[in-house]
């Protein structure tokens, strides 16, 4: 290094010292005027561009910038370290793959080049790919054992957020931590992010000027205060996680998407930002989207069971019901207690029989469920429905039965009794378990239709039917099929008028609940006039 070089380089460390990037940049620009085939000079302003790029209060962007300066650089000088920069460089930018590319470089020109291991690991999070990532950073920390305390605090956090049901990952979680903070003192890019982790105390109280924004103006008056700090000091994850929030509690769901993923970008294991990030794409209807991020986070924590039940429900909503199966199951298997698992087998249960039309594997869904918690009743209820679906009355009948001797005045069951009975063609008891249902829950509408519906059909007791179809609609005015019913009783009285009415109100209503074949009401109105 000649002497105009050592000048220039104690310019620029004075100027860096006193957090002047830009006027560094600019003495290293000027330089390079007077002598612009310096490699050297092209190396140590890609250096600062990455350093301007990388520092939380600048809101502009300059990896292309030195990613260019390093390019030139590269046509003179034929290095690991080199390659290792740009490699960095496409890191911040986002260009993965290409980044992994240059780090590869890198090591195959240097096998024992820490930084660069280490480097590839941390893509490789940020790719999803945890296995290498770990192989990665445990290298880093074999070639460079004393300045790995980055390496080490990485694995710490990889082992972490696969550390639930795993007691041996927690136990990695809290030896790689220690040994990070054993090894900070020798390395000198952990020393740097511990310093700015403490310099983050400063927007505390920002953090606290946006909740009394909340208080005195609602949501909508921390957003400016915010966007005013992203705007300040843009590589603040929380920032982005609390703009986020307010967004989604606003109906911004694409604002507050877009603030989750900065957050993510930042910090590729921010389990919070991911989990918001999918209930802002559900909020949005964009479930192709909230499967994927559900995907990504299994991809970090297999383990976790909410993580396979949420993206299970999130495949039902879109029809590919093998694979929602399939994660309904692996949710049960990881089993974190009983009452979850119980609510999740049912659920698995409600899967077979609607949608597989399994009835047998329903049954043994519902069974597993009561088997964990064998005192809630809507496990009688799904079973029982099964058994019914089945045709196996005599099992339907002993389920509900059990079910009435844990809560005798449950109508609901009442009334599952009732349209059992009638299905076996005891209109006796299914009328006395239909008039029990009833007494126990007076405004339960689909008893009263039902009640009616065999006092219509059955029994021939018109009025009786009326008074009961009447109930049915006072108490849910949308039960198209109560309508319907209520119109056909009517037109036997001889009111036609009136019984084409409601079949017009039962028509209308049906448009939006779907109970009934519309053709049927078409041909019943017809029929009123033939």
């Amino acid at each position: 290094m000649n002497n105009a070089t050592k000048t220039l380089d104690k310019k620029i460390k004075k100027e860096l010292k006193n957090g002047n990037v830009k006027s560094a940049i600019e003495l290293c620009q000027i330089s390079l005027q007077k002598d612009p085939t310096n490699a050297q000079l092209h190396l140590r302003l890609g250096d600062l561009y990455v350093a301007w790029h990388l520092d939380i209060y600048s809101s502009c962007q300059y990896i292309d910038e030195a990613i260019t300066e390093y390019q030139i650089a590269l046509e003179s000088i034929d290095s690991p370290m080199l390659y290792y920069k740009i490699g960095t460089a496409q890191f911040y930018k986002g260009d993965l793959d290409k980044a992994v590319n240059y780090f590869n470089t890198a090591i195959r020109k240097n096998p024992k080049f820490a930084k660069a291991y280490y480097m590839l690991a941390e893509t490789y999070t940020k790719k999803a790919r945890f296995t290498d990532a770990m192989e990665n950073a445990q290298l880093a920390i074999k070639y460079e054992p004393l300045a790995s305390s980055c390496a080490h605090y990485l694995l710490h956090s990889l082992y972490q957020v696969s550390s639930f049901r795993a007691f041996k990952n927690k136990i990695n979680s809290a030896k790689e931590y220690i040994l990070s903070v054993l090894t900070l003192p020798f390395d000198k890019e952990a020393i740097k992010r511990v310093k700015e982790s403490l310099s983050y105390a400063k927007f505390i109280p920002i953090l606290f000027k946006g909740y009394l924004e909340i208080q005195k103006k609602g949501l909508d008056g921390a957003i400016d205060t915010y966007i005013e700090a992203v705007d300040k000091a843009p590589g603040f994850v929380p920032l982005y996680c609390l703009l986020g929030d307010i967004y989604s509690s606003l109906g911004k769901f694409e604002d507050a998407i877009t603030e989750y993923k900065m957050a993510i970008w930042l910090d590729s294991l921010n389990i919070p930002a991911y989990r918001h990030l999918c209930r802002a794409y559900e909020d949005l209807g964009d479930y192709d989207n909230a499967a994927e991020t559900y995907k990504k986070l299994i991809q970090i924590m297999p383990n976790m069971p909410e993580f396979h039940s949420n993206l299970a429900n999130i495949l039902y909503i879109k029809g590919d019901m093998d694979e929602a199966i399939s994660h309904f199951q692996t949710a049960v298997t990881l089993n974190p207690n009983k009452e979850w698992t119980s609510v999740i087998n049912q659920t698995l249960g409600f899967v077979f029989q609607e949608a597989k039309q399994d009835l047998n594997a329903a049954i043994t869904s519902y069974q597993s469920a009561y088997l964990l918690t064998p005192e809630d009743i809507d496990i009688y209820i799904n079973l029982g429905s099964a058994f019914y679906d089945k045709e196996d009355y005599e099992n339907a009948l002993t389920i509900y039965r059990n079910a009435l001797e844990l809560d005798p005045k449950n109508a609901k069951i009442h009334c599952n009794l009732g349209f059992l009975y009638w299905g076996k063609g005891e209109m006796d008891e299914a009328i006395r378990e239909y008039k029990h249902a009833i007494e126990y829950d007076p405004s339960y509408a689909i008893a009263h239709n039902n009640l009616g519906v065999i006092y219509l059909d059955d029994m021939g007791k018109i009025q009786e039917a009326i008074e009961c179809f009447k109930k049915a609609v006072e108490y849910n005015p949308n039960y198209a099929l109560a309508h319907f019913n209520l119109a056909r009783s009517i037109a036997i009285t001889g009111d036609k008028i009136e019984a084409a009415k409601l079949y017009q109100i039962a028509q209308d209503v049906n448009k939006i609940t779907n109970e009934i074949d519309p053709q049927d009401i078409i041909d019943k109105i017809n029929a009123l006039f033939d």
